[in-house]
């Protein structure tokens, strides 16, 4: 659980990226509801859902969270068309709802269970809704650059994935980081200490850089996590840590 620290801020243990079933890739025992009881099992005080192009199971692992005193933020992993994965996080439902609007506008193709899995949404009931047929393991339109000023002009935070892998990851993609590109931070996977991310991924340089696990599995919830010192579980108080505002930071 959360830990108190001086000047009225709490350490915060937070997962910023994890997978429902929802995602093609992800295992039908990540229902929102599991999702959400395996992370407080986990020691989880935050964490964020982030399915591939789609935010259709964040609003019942936010009602869940509720229910089980989890702080949950509705997200996604989007995939630009460079093939870059990136992380859009969002406060509110209707926000990350508007920023999926703007995904689909910008996704072709439709889903083939048989090759890429199902894509299941589900309420915090454990009960099937449907099936999303989109091709949602699929890249976008858009640009990295559309991307990141989308998500911000909706009040979101932008944070590239796994930077250390060679699968989707910004560096191996594109060979760089792109200096103008507005990211509020990257992130690095389980596979890397948060503290030897910079010595291991030089090309970080100065961006803030937190841990998550890409969670696909139940099991795998919390096996990276980032410890956030800050106010409360917000996105608000998020990007202060990352920034290192106001005595807020990421702790290593």
């Amino acid at each position: 659980m959360a830990a108190d620290s001086p000047g009225g801020l709490r350490k915060f243990k937070a997962d910023l990226h994890i997978h429902t079933c929802l995602s093609p890739c992800g295992d039908w025992e990540m229902s929102p509801r599991d999702v959400v009881r395996r992370s407080r099992e986990a020691g989880l005080d935050l964490i964020a859902v982030c399915d591939h192009n789609s935010c259709e199971n964040a609003g019942a692992a936010m009602r869940e969270g509720r229910r089980a005193g989890v702080a949950v933020l509705p997200g996604m992993e989007v995939c630009s068309r460079e093939e870059v994965h990136i992380l859009a996080l969002f406060d509110l439902l209707e926000q990350a709802l508007a920023m999926q609007a703007f995904v689909y506008a910008g996704l072709a193709g439709e889903n083939q269970p048989e090759l890429f899995g199902f894509q299941v949404v589900a309420n915090e009931e454990n009960e099937v809704l449907g099936e999303n047929p989109r091709l949602l393991i699929g890249a976008t339109a858009y640009s990295l650059e559309e991307i990141v000023h989308r998500t911000h002009a909706l009040g979101g935070l932008s944070i590239s994935c796994h930077v250390d892998r060679p699968a989707n990851g910004i560096i191996n993609q594109l060979g760089f980081i792109p200096p103008d590109l507005k990211l509020d931070g990257v992130e690095v996977s389980y596979r890397i200490p948060l503290g030897q991310a910079r010595e291991r991924c030089p090309l970080i340089g100065a961006l803030p850089c937190i841990t998550s696990s890409d969670a696909h599995f139940l099991k795998d919830i919390g096996r990276a996590a980032t410890v956030l010192e800050m106010a409360a579980p917000s996105l608000c108080e998020i990007g202060r840590a990352l920034r290192a505002e106001m005595g807020r930071g990421v702790v290593v």
